[in-house]
C-alpha cells in the first residue's frame, strides 16, 4: 500500500497516543486499529497490522521499566507462561461471534471495573505486602490463560482486564502492575503476530510507521508513571476507561 505523507503523519501521531495509553491504562487499540481501517485495510488485516506496533511499542516499554528498576524479568515472568498458551489458541480462533454483544459484554465488564477503580482506589496505588512476591495460583494462571485467549483473538481492551487481574488478583499497584502487564502482552503478541504473519492478514509498512509513534508514546507513558506514581496513573486508566466505554456503547457514532 502507497501511504499519503498526511496519512504517514496520522499513523505516527495515533500511535503515539496509542502507546501512551497502552502503556498507561489500556484501550490504544481503539485508536490504531479504526485508523488502519479507515486507510483501507480490511478489519482481518488491521488487526493483525497493529500487531507489529504493540511488538515494539513493549520492547521499548519492558526496557524502559527496567532501567528504572520497576521490572524483574526474573520472578516477573511467571504469569506470561499461561497468557503464550491462551494467545495462541485466540489467534486461531474462527467462529462467528456477534460483535454488537461482545461489545456490549466489554462495556459492562469496564463499567464495573470503573466503579471499582473510583469507589476503591487504594486497592490500585498500594501494593499488598506478602502476596506479590508468592507463586501464583491455580486460579490466576487460569485467569492468565483467558486473558491471553482474549487478547490473541481480539486485543482491543486487553490492558484494562490485565491490570484488573495483576492489581486485583495479584496485588500489585499499578505501576508495578502496568510493567508486568507490557511484558506479558509483548510475549504473547509476538507469538500471535507470527500466525497473522502466516496467514498473510499483516501490512508491514503501515506497521512500522504506526510503531514509530507507539513507541514514542510507550517511552513517555512509561516516564509520566515513574515520575507521577500510582496515584496519578490511576486517574489516566479512569479518563481512558470512560472513553473506551462511551465508544463501545456507540456514544461517538
Amino acid at each position: 500500500m502507497e501511504l499519503e505523507w498526511y496519512i504517514i503523519l496520522a499513523l505516527v501521531g495515533t500511535g503515539v497516543a496509542a502507546g501512551f495509553i497502552n502503556t498507561t491504562a489500556g484501550g490504544g487499540s481503539m485508536l490504531s486499529i479504526p485508523l488502519l481501517m479507515f486507510i483501507g485495510l480490511p478489519a482481518n488485516v488491521a488487526n493483525g497490522t497493529n500487531r507489529i506496533a504493540i511488538v515494539l511499542q513493549n520492547i521499548v516499554a519492558v526496557s524502559t521499566f527496567r532501567k528504572k528498576k520497576i521490572i524483574d524479568l526474573k520472578t516477573d515472568y511467571r504469569l506470561a507462561l499461561p497468557a503464550i498458551v491462551g494467545a495462541i489458541a485466540g489467534a486461531f480462533i474462527a467462529v462467528e461471534i456477534n460483535v454488537d454483544l461482545l461489545k456490549n459484554v466489554i462495556a459492562g465488564l469496564m463499567v464495573v471495573m470503573l466503579f471499582v477503580v473510583v469507589l476503591k482506589p487504594e486497592a490500585w496505588v498500594k501494593e499488598k505486602a506478602g502476596k506479590v512476591h508468592a507463586k501464583p495460583s491455580l486460579l490466576q494462571y487460569v485467569i492468565f490463560f483467558f486473558v491471553g485467549v482474549y487478547g490473541g483473538f481480539i486485543q482491543m481492551g486487553i490492558g484494562f482486564f490485565m491490570l484488573a487481574a495483576l492489581v486485583l488478583g495479584a496485588g500489585f499497584d499499578l505501576v508495578k502492575a502496568n510493567a508486568i502487564k507490557v511484558f506479558i502482552a509483548l510475549l504473547y503478541t509476538i507469538c500471535a503476530l507470527a500466525i497473522f504473519f502466516y496467514h498473510k492478514q499483516v501490512d508491514v509498512v503501515a506497521g512500522l510507521i504506526l510503531a514509530v509513534g507507539n513507541m514514542i508514546g510507550a517511552w513517555l507513558g512509561v516516564h509520566f508513571q515513574v515520575k507521577g506514581g500510582a496515584k496519578y496513573v490511576r486517574y489516566v486508566l479512569i479518563g481512558a476507561m470512560v472513553i473506551v466505554i462511551l465508544n463501545l456503547l456507540g456514544v461517538f457514532g
